[in-house]
C-alpha cells in the first residue's frame, strides 16, 4: 500500500540526474529550502562541476551510480525527482539503447525505490513525447504524432513508456507518482557541445562563428529559463493533492529559430553570418505548452522573459568558455547523420 509522507520541511530527497543542467539547479534549491538532497549520477552527460560548490555542503550526498542497475539507499527519502536522461539529440542518439533503458528501466528501478520508501516521485517527461505535433498549442490530452522506429524514438518513446510504467504504480497505489512534460529549457550550465538551439547559437556568437539554423528557420519553440522551470517542478512535487494528470511546464511564448539567431546576434554583434542548414529528420515544426493546467492546479506561469533569460545565459557563457576560445571538435555524430554534436536540430 502507498505511505505517503507529510510533506513537513527538511526532507531527504533523492535527485536522479543530480549531475545534470536541471538536476544540479534543483540541488541548489532543494539545499537553499533546508532539504537533504542525495544526487546520483552517471556522469554520462552530467559533470562534477555543477555541483562542485555543493560537495562540502553538509546536507549533500553524492552517489555515482547508473539507474539501469537497482539503486539501495540506507536512508529514508521522502521524494524522488527523475532527471535521469540524456535530453539532447547528439547526446541520446549517441547511445540509443541505453537511452531507452534509462527511460525505462532506470525509471522502473526508482519506482520500486518509492514504493519501498514511501517516498513521492516526480517524473521528467518532455514535450517530446507530442512528437512532431499535429496540435498547437500542445494540451496534455493530446496523444502526440511520434515515429516510433525513427532516430529519435530512444528518447520519446522511451519517455511515453516510462510515463505509462509512473502511471500504473500511480492506479495501483503503490507510488505517489506526478508526471512533468518540460518543453525547452535553457540558462546556466548548459553543456557549450550539447546540440541544444540555445547553447548552439550562443557558443558560435561568442567564437565570431556563423550561426547554424536547421531548415528554413520557421520552425519554432518555446523556451524557458531554468529557474521558472526549477519553481515549476517544485510546486508539482509539493502540491497537496496528487493532479493524477500529466502537466506541461514550460514557456507558452514561441519564437522562431531564425529569431532566435537574430537576438542572439543583436547581443553578441561580433558574430557571423546566419547560415541554412537540411533539417535533421523528424525534428518537430512547431512547439508550444498550453500551460493551462500548471496555471490552475500549480498557480504556475514563466516569470523571466527571453530577453532577460539570454541575457543571464550569455554572461554566463561568457565567464565560462575557455578564453581564447577555439573552435569546438565535434564530440558525438548523429545515428544515421552527419551533423555534429553541436550543431543539431532546434532541441
Amino acid at each position: 500500500m502507498l505511505q505517503k509522507n507529510d510533506r513537513r520541511q527538511g526532507k531527504t530527497v533523492l535527485v536522479a540526474g543530480g549531475a545534470g543542467f536541471l538536476g544540479s539547479h534543483l540541488s541548489d534549491m532543494l539545499l537553499s529550502h533546508g532539504h537533504r538532497v542525495i544526487s546520483v549520477d552517471n556522469f554520462l552527460t552530467g559533470s562534477l562541476e555543477n555541483v562542485a560548490p555543493l560537495r562540502n555542503h553538509p546536507a549533500f550526498r553524492l552517489i555515482e551510480h547508473d539507474i539501469c542497475e537497482p539503486l539501495t539507499v540506507p536512508e529514508n527519502v521522502d521524494q524522488i525527482y527523475n532527471l535521469a536522461c540524456a535530453a539532447s539529440p547528439p547526446n541520446y542518439q549517441a547511445d540509443p539503447i541505453h537511452t531507452m533503458m534509462t527511460s525505462v528501466r532506470g525509471t522502473g528501478h526508482l519506482l520500486q525505490l518509492a514504493e519501498e520508501k514511501g517516498a513521492s516521485l516526480l517524473q521528467a517527461s518532455t514535450s517530446e513525447v507530442y512528437g512532431d505535433p499535429e496540435q498547437h498549442p500542445q494540451r496534455e490530452d493530446y496523444w502526440g504524432h511520434v515515429n516510433c522506429t525513427g532516430p529519435r524514438a530512444c528518447y520519446d518513446e522511451g519517455k511515453r513508456a516510462a510515463e505509462a510504467l509512473c502511471f500504473d504504480y500511480l492506479r495501483l497505489g503503490r507510488a505517489d507518482v506526478r508526471i512533468a512534460r518540460i518543453f525547452n529549457t535553457y540558462g546556466p550550465r548548459m553543456q557549450p557541445d550539447d546540440g541544444r538551439i540555445v547553447s548552439n547559437l550562443i557558443v558560435q556568437a561568442l567564437q565570431g562563428r556563423e550561426l547554424t539554423v536547421y531548415g528554413t528557420g520557421e520552425q519554432t519553440r518555446s523556451f524557458c529559463y531554468v529557474s521558472d522551470l526549477i519553481r515549476g517542478l517544485a510546486a508539482l512535487m509539493n502540491v497537496e493533492e496528487n493532479p493524477c494528470v500529466p502537466v506541461n511546464l514550460g514557456n507558452p511564448q514561441e519564437f522562431t529559430i531564425a529569431e532566435l539567431a537574430e537576438r542572439v546576434r543583436a547581443e553578441l554583434p561580433g558574430s557571423g553570418e546566419i547560415v541554412y542548414r537540411p533539417l535533421p529528420k523528424d525534428d518537430p515544426r512547431r512547439r508550444r505548452p498550453d500551460i493551462s493546467r500548471a496555471r490552475e492546479l500549480l498557480n504556475w506561469a514563466p516569470e523571466v522573459s527571453l530577453a532577460e533569460g539570454l541575457r543571464l545565459t550569455i554572461d554566463w557563457f561568457e565567464k565560462t568558455l575557455p578564453a581564447p576560445s577555439p573552435v569546438l571538435k565535434p564530440r558525438l555524430s548523429v545515428v544515421g547523420g552527419v551533423q555534429p554534436a553541436f550543431e543539431v536540430g532546434a532541441r
